[in-house]
């Protein structure tokens, strides 16, 4: 009994000694965050995702895109001229981009993908270039933008629903809006991360992307696309959503590539969704004694 006292007097003297003469104290941001934001389950979350997935049949968007090269790995980054344009899409996986030379205004870019295979027209000095290939890259350029295919932006710019055949789960998590370093606080926004995985080999599953949402709009801002090594191949932001109907859909679409040290920003200036389009909308014809590159 003795002894047991013994070790409760020493315990309280060494915890007086800690508190008192041996602690020290910082100060730290402190986190405010939003006063209402929704709560949902698993269910409700991918329930709403997908919906609005289905909600867009077709897009047609006037867009002003900018991109970016370069990065860590070049110890550079190179910004390039804004060039107008028109983005298409019509599911399951029809795409047409048109980008326009600046000032001049014909075409710089002409690109129609049917989900499988690509044609690609650009303007050059010597006239115009055609290109044919994948939509998947076998052999990657060591020319970020050489990589760039149709299903990037077929991706990127639509959150997909989640499939029959994939498997999801959800985690809670919180970002960092701002900071006021004169107030000395942080605003942060809870979100989900809802994790979309496909079976690869028996119990093993894979990360295919990872879909981010604002927990006070219900909105995605983000979405991380994984290859099939477990590698961020595309980050795609999503920022100023505006109405069209009963849709929402994000005014600012970033596209980075963190493997090949490239980003688009696309800048959606009007769209239209759900229009039906011209049979020949996604038809780009070759001419006659053109020489067409094979992309692998």
């Amino acid at each position: 009994m003795k002894r047991f006292g013994a070790v409760s007097v020493l315990l309280m003297a060494m915890t007086a000694g800690l508190t008192g003469c041996l602690s020290t104290t910082r100060q730290v941001l402190k986190t405010q965050a939003p006063e209402k934001y929704q709560t949902e389950s698993v269910e409700q979350v991918v329930k709403a995702v997908s919906e609005r997935d289905s909600a867009i049949k077709t897009l047609n968007a006037q867009v002003l895109v900018t991109a970016t090269t370069g990065g860590a790995k070049e110890g550079k980054v190179k910004e390039y001229t804004s060039f107008k344009g028109y983005i298409f899409v019509q599911k399951p996986a029809f795409l047409r981009v048109i980008l326009q030379l600046p000032l001049i205004g014909s075409s710089a870019l002409d690109m129609v993908s049917d989900g499988q295979t690509f044609t690609l027209k650009m303007a050059s000095s010597r006239g115009n270039v055609w290109r044919q290939g994948s939509d998947t890259v076998t052999t990657p350029s060591k020319n970020g933008l050489e990589n760039l295919r149709p299903a990037i932006f077929l991706d990127s710019l639509l959150v997909p629903g989640v499939k029959a055949d994939e498997f999801v789960t959800m985690t809670e998590s919180t970002r960092v809006l701002h900071e006021d370093a004169h107030h000395k606080t942080e605003m942060i926004e809870p979100d989900y991360d809802l994790n979309v995985l496909k079976s690869k080999a028996g119990n093993i599953l894979q990360v295919e992307r990872v879909v981010k949402i604002d927990r006070v709009t219900m909105l995605p801002y983000e979405q991380d696309i994984y290859d099939e090594s477990g590698k961020v191949a595309t980050e795609a932001t999503y920022e100023a959503y505006q109405d069209y109907g009963d849709v929402k859909f994000p005014q600012v679409i970033t596209i980075r590539r963190p493997l090949d040290e490239y980003s688009l920003k696309i800048d959606v200036t009007k769209l239209t969704l759900n229009e039906t389009f011209e049979a020949d909308q996604f038809e780009l014809k070759i001419p006659p004694g053109a020489v067409v590159q094979k992309m692998p």
